[in-house]
Parts: structure tokens; C-alpha cells; sequence
């Protein structure tokens, strides 16, 4: 892409406080960004190649919106812990395998996609995370569900084209998860705690494609409750 293109895209970010330059095959974060990190709110380099976001993005103090989907970035920097505004990472679609320990310290972040990586353990120290509403780690290659879980604030978490078999009972303990996600896995319906129907708050627990059939789940304890919660919930939104 030519310099001019760039330049007058820089130009419009330093009035409107938005950079967004999605499938031109950048290989590199653009290094002119650093001239905005005072202004720039949201960023989006969806659809290109890069594959490595720079320490340097934890300089971008004012951004509530950082999007990389489908790019090729294999890990996130530690720095991007610096980034106190932020309310949106989305990093769909890349081949990042772990997340640094450091983003718990993301206050204000409220959606979480990573949704199509390489992340086989499930993120550990989110729990400080006290305005997540999504947390999508569907299409990774999670097997199990820990019982770290019960910390995350999350209202929705998606988890769905995983290969779980193991998942901890304290995900009913979740206190503001309403949906849970888990279609496409490898459970057994021995596997599915009957706390989730019976003791949590979830509203809406989605498990086709898993090694049993859905109709089987009306035979585990705490099902009506789960129903009354259900349809309290479709009322709602009807």
C-alpha cells in the first residue's frame, strides 16, 4: 500500500480517534500508528498478515477497541496490560497458543474474542476481569474446564468446536453467567455437572454435537429448573 494512502488514513484518525485498514496484507503493525498514540480509541487491522503486535502497543493509553482478526500472530505481548481503557480485544482467527498472565490486568475490558487460535489450556487469572460480558474461546483446541472457572465474571462464555471432555462443576458457580456455550465438544452426559441445571444462573446451555443426545439432558436432575430459567429468559426478550 502506498505512503499517500497512509498518510491521508493517519490524517482522518488524528481528528476521529478511529484507525481501521482491514485486508491490504500488511505484514507489519503500521509503526506510523506511534504518532497517535494520544488520540487513537480504536484500532482494527482485521484481514491482514501480521504476526507480531509490538511491546509499543502498550503506549496506545486512550484505546477502548483493539481488532486483529485473521492475521497471523502467534502470541500477544505482556504490554498490552498497560492498555486501562481498553473494552474490546478481538483476536479472532490467528495462531496464538497462551495469553500473558498479565491480561487480568485489562479493568475495563468487557469482550474477550479469541475465538479460531491454537489455545489448548483454558486462560488461567481472568477472574480480575470485573466487566467481562463475552469470553469466546470457541474453535481452539481446549480439552478441559478447570475449576478456576467459578472466578470469571463473564455473563456469556463460548466455548463451543473444542474438544472438552472434562468440565469442572464450579461453572455453575460463575456468578453472572447466563450463557454457556459448549456445543461441538467431546462430553459424555455423565460429564455434564447437574449443578449447571440445578444450583446456577444459566439461562441458556447449548450442547449439540457433544457425545450424547440433547433430549438425555431431561433426565438429569435440576432439568425443570433449568427450564423455568429458560423460559423466564425467552419471556423476557420475547
Amino acid at each position: 500500500m502506498g505512503n499517500s494512502a497512509l498518510k491521508s488514513h493517519l490524517e482522518t484518525s488524528q481528528k476521529t480517534g478511529v484507525f481501521q485498514l482491514t485486508g491490504k496484507g500488511l505484514q507489519e503493525f503500521p509503526e506510523e500508528l506511534q504518532r497517535l498514540t494520544g488520540n487513537l480509541r480504536t484500532v482494527d487491522l482485521s484481514g491482514n498478515k501480521i504476526e507480531v503486535l509490538p511491546a509499543a502497543i502498550g503506549n496506545f493509553l486512550q484505546l477502548k477497541s483493539l481488532t486483529l482478526n485473521s492475521n497471523k500472530l502467534t502470541h500477544i505481548p505482556s504490554e498490552i496490560s498497560k492498555l486501562k481503557k481498553l473494552e474490546t480485544l478481538s483476536l479472532n482467527g490467528n495462531r496464538i497458543q497462551q495469553l500473558p498472565p498479565t491480561l487480568g490486568q485489562l479493568k475495563a475490558l468487557r469482550t474477550l474474542n479469541l475465538s479460531g487460535n491454537q489455545i489448548s489450556e483454558f486462560p488461567s487469572g481472568l477472574g480480575s476481569l470485573r466487566h467481562l460480558d463475552l469470553l469466546d474461546l470457541s474453535r481452539n483446541q481446549i480439552q478441559n474446564v478447570p475449576t478456576e472457572v467459578s472466578e470469571l465474571q463473564a455473563i456469556e462464555i463460548n466455548l463451543n468446536q473444542n474438544q472438552i471432555s472434562v468440565l469442572a462443576a464450579e461453572v455453575s458457580r460463575c456468578p453472572r453467567l447466563k450463557v454457556l456455550r459448549l456445543e461441538e465438544n467431546c462430553l459424555e452426559l455423565s460429564s455434564i455437572p447437574q449443578s449447571i441445571l440445578k444450583d446456577s444462573q444459566v439461562s441458556l446451555f447449548t450442547v449439540e454435537g457433544n457425545l450424547f443426545e440433547v433430549k438425555n439432558l431431561r433426565d438429569l436432575e435440576g432439568y425443570d429448573k433449568y427450564m423455568e430459567r429458560f423460559t423466564a429468559t425467552k419471556k423476557k426478550f420475547a
